[in-house]
């Protein structure tokens, strides 16, 4: 294939991606604005008043970054794992993988797709974090980059869950057993300096915490993990996951009958 036939193939790919979770709005989009919206209302208005501050600021201009990222991280991987999972189960992924069309253009397709979603359903849930919270911005390049950067994270990981698993049950293991807690654990709804020190160090062992504390950095100018760190942190894991992806994808595994 020429340039711009990998174009061509690239964005009409990434127009179905989008079609697909724009038409069912109400299940994509929605749901996540509802679940920060209780969020908000249970941990910031009801326990952070007893709470008070954490690392100097309300509790709820502290909690704002990490429920945004949250749903980021949600919706990217998501969006992925279920489109993935659906044309590799009506196998349309084969005939995909047949056709010219190389598999690094397949692979950012579906990242595109799932950091469009992940990047939406952000700003939904910033626009419902204004009811609550003054946001004030303290680097607007962190707060972008971060947030395009963990949407690609998640979006290779849920693809490596679409690739796989094996039924639909399949699809939701990794969200509940994994991906749940490393978010609960990622410093979201805490500062990690309040763990012993044990599990201070645990702590470090998991992606979303150098998300997170970017995240916050980019809004209030905090951070309990040095910036350097946690953008060298995630960009190792996205070179780590997306290799992987790359070579699953090219030897077709667990992909044909």
């Amino acid at each position: 294939m020429n340039p711009l036939q990998q174009l061509i193939a690239f964005v009409t790919i990434v127009t179905k991606e989008i079609t697909r979770f724009l038409r069912i709005w109400q299940q994509t989009l929605v749901p996540p604005a509802i679940s920060t919206l209780l969020y908000f209302v249970i941990f910031g208005s009801l326990i952070g008043k007893r709470i008070g501050q954490m690392d100097g600021f309300n509790y709820m201009d502290f909690l704002v970054p990490g429920l945004i990222l949250m749903s980021v991280i949600n919706a990217s991987y998501q969006n992925v794992v279920g489109s993935f999972f659906g044309a590799k189960w009506g196998k349309s992924i084969e005939e995909l993988l047949v056709s010219p069309t190389p598999v690094v253009i397949i692979l950012l397709a579906y990242i595109t797709g799932g950091v469009a979603r992940g990047a939406l359903v952000g700003l939904i849930v910033t626009g419902v974090s204004l009811f609550f919270s003054d946001l004030q911005i303290h680097s607007l390049p962190v707060l972008f980059s971060i947030v395009i950067l963990t949407a690609i994270l998640f979006s290779l990981g849920g693809l490596m869950n679409a690739i796989f698993a094996k039924t639909f049950d399949d699809v939701s293991i990794i969200p509940t057993f994994v991906l749940l807690p490393l978010t609960y654990l990622g410093g979201v709804f805490y500062s990690i300096h309040l763990l012993p020190d044990f599990w201070q160090q645990v702590s470090m062992a998991n992606p979303i915490l150098y998300m997170v504390n970017a995240f916050r950095f980019g809004f209030l100018g905090i951070s309990d993990v040095s910036l350097l760190v946690s953008y060298g942190m995630i960009l190792f894991f996205i070179a780590c996951l997306f290799i992987a992806s790359l070579y699953l994808l090219a030897r077709s595994r667990g992909l044909r009958a």
